[in-house]
């Protein structure tokens, strides 16, 4: 090898070892199809966030055959809630029981006064084995902020 033929190779040698090293790392290809445990009735709703603000909640309350679920006490839920609510006191002493008999392949859309309940229900409600359900961060206050409607 001539003098031209080494320079060439010391400038483009680090190149070739970097491409040659680098050449190994795709990315995989990703997946379109929905897991076989989704239902048909929820099967059309994205992945869930674990926290969603008002706007993502109000979208998910409003897909067909998502549960809503109010874990404030008796007295708070008539006072007011979302249209179709269930309610189920995250501190009644029945709360596990309830949780555990809940359809484990819905979708639940929950909350409560401010969000640290649902927080709370949400992670025992994983425990559970519910996998698909997600909570309003700031509660029916945010959400009656944000001018969302309530039944009393």
């Amino acid at each position: 090898m001539g003098y031209a033929g080494a320079v060439i190779l010391r400038r483009f040698a680090p190149l070739v070892l970097a491409a040659a090293l680098l050449g190994g790392c795709t990315a995989a290809p990703a997946t379109t199809t929905a897991p076989a445990t989704v239902p048909a009735a929820t099967a059309g709703i994205p992945q869930l966030k674990r926290d969603l603000n008002v706007r993502e909640f109000a979208d998910l309350v409003a897909q067909p055959g998502v549960v809503v679920l109010d874990v404030r006490t008796p007295a708070e839920f008539a006072t007011g809630h979302l249209q179709g609510a269930r309610n189920i006191d995250l501190q009644g002493p029945d709360f596990d029981a309830q949780i555990a008999a809940l359809p484990k392949d819905a979708t639940y859309a929950v909350y409560c006064r401010s969000g640290n309940r649902s927080a709370t229900a949400l992670s025992k409600m994983n425990a559970a084995g519910i996998t698909r359900a997600a909570h309003l961060t700031g509660g029916i206050g945010a959400w009656q902020s944000a001018g969302n409607p309530i039944v009393r």
